[in-house]
């Protein structure tokens, strides 16, 4: 959501901060609708003052027996009632609103132009492929040997959905569980279980809604599926004003993610890559203004972590104006190297969306020692996708065999086991 005062003070750059993304001007439409407001308002106001100031001269004359004359005076209130009535300020303010609240947030500085992921940069890159001795094999062919069920999936539910049995299951639990426990024992995030039905306020304040619900997965009674644990961590703090010294807060959570992936068909239809439900670790911080940059490169630093400890071969990039997303000031994505795919893929994504998401949920703080409020700030990360995760173990430590070697960090998870082997 955008402050309409910041767009009065420099539409011009408000429309080129929008022109970077692709997106057509929009500043004078939504000063437009603000002008209405305000004419709106000095309607209102106005009609009122007429009113208070007629209804004691109507008193006067009705004191004199001035029937006429108060009569008179009657349908001049009623005349101002009625324009205050058409005036509608609040009309106005909503229409301003939605088209404030369809628009992206502005950018960083230090985005790269372009407008798709082509521009993309990659800025670290962390150990170099494997060269194998045989062809690696990709997850779905490793994993039909483990247990790795697309077929009884789509009979269950249809296309996009994947059974995991045996060891990996457990794989799939290990991994989930060691990310947890690294990020709340290690990184300072608090761990929280949150509702994977949420309403329409919950899915407007961190920007699913309006633009995205074609993406989203509705239920009979209104209701949302959670695209993303993002959604209810960060409406955590929606309406609320905090002590500064409250600040930072640091959730995250494992939970299940349930997206449509309208208009992706055709793309990734072998395996488990594009899922209409998969589990995620999410990270949210909520922070002061000023830092909200720091705390975007402490949560990436996290997302990398588990990369790095499972031993696989991975880079940060940062996103191009044109691939970033719509509530992000600054994003960066980490790809993980799947070998059997020999293609670098998304594991994560940690987005700084300032105050964006903050002034659509109202969620505020109060400065120490100061008067007023101010818009918090959020940010969230995957930290990270654990199907994800589980293809990129696959893939990374498979061995001639067909055995997968599992990486040290997740053998306390996993009983002990050092290798997975086929049935």
């Amino acid at each position: 959501m955008h402050d309409i005062k910041l767009v009065r003070a420099n539409p011009a750059a408000f429309d080129a901060a929008l022109a970077r993304r692709g997106a057509p001007p929009a500043a004078a439409e939504a000063l437009r609708l603000d002008d209405l407001r305000v004419e709106a308002i000095r309607i209102t106001q106005a009609a009122q003052t007429t009113r208070n100031e007629l209804s004691r001269q109507i008193g006067a004359a009705m004191k004199r027996g001035d029937a006429l004359e108060a009569e008179r005076l009657k349908a001049e209130v009623k005349a101002a009632v009625d324009a205050a009535a058409a005036a509608t300020p609040e009309v106005h303010e909503a229409a301003r609103d939605a088209l404030l609240a369809a628009l992206p947030n502005v950018l960083d500085a230090e985005v790269p132009e372009g407008l798709d992921e082509s521009a993309n940069v990659v800025l670290h890159t962390h150990g170099a492929p494997a060269n194998f001795a045989f062809t690696p094999k990709q997850h779905f062919e490793l994993g039909e040997a483990f247990g790795m069920d697309f077929g009884n999936a789509a009979k269950l539910a249809g296309t996009r959905f994947t059974i995991l049995r045996g060891p990996l299951a457990r794989l799939e639990r290990a991994l989930g569980q060691w990310m947890l426990n690294l990020h709340t024992e290690q990184h300072g995030y608090t761990e929280v279980a949150v509702p994977l039905l949420v309403n329409d306020a919950t899915m407007y304040g961190t920007g699913q809604l309006p633009k995205f619900s074609e993406d989203l997965f509705r239920t009979t009674d209104g209701r949302w599926l959670i695209p993303t644990a993002e959604v209810p961590l960060t409406n955590l703090v929606r309406g609320e004003i905090l002590a500064e010294s409250a600040l930072p807060l640091r959730f995250t959570a494992l939970s299940p993610c349930f997206r449509s992936e309208a208009g992706s068909a055709g793309r990734d239809t072998r395996g488990m890559l594009r899922q209409h439900q998969f589990p995620k670790v999410e990270l949210v911080s909520i922070c002061l203004p000023q830092d909200s940059a720091a705390e975007h490169e402490r949560m990436t630093a996290c997302a990398e972590r588990v990369l790095t400890d499972l031993g696989l071969t991975w880079r940060r990039i940062m996103l191009s104006a044109g691939d970033t997303g719509f509530g992000a000031a600054k994003t960066y994505d980490l790809e993980v190297w799947l070998p059997g795919q020999q293609a670098w893929r998304e594991i994560s994504s940690c987005s700084n969306c300032r105050d964006f998401q903050a002034r659509r949920m109202d969620a505020r703080f109060r400065p120490a020692g100061g008067k007023g409020t101010e818009f918090l700030h959020t940010l969230n990360g995957s930290g990270v996708a654990v199907g994800r995760a589980l293809i990129a173990v696959l893939e990374t430590f498979q061995q001639v065999d067909g055995s997968v070697l599992v990486p040290e960090v997740l053998r306390p998870w996993m009983g002990g086991v050092e290798m997975l082997h086929p049935a």
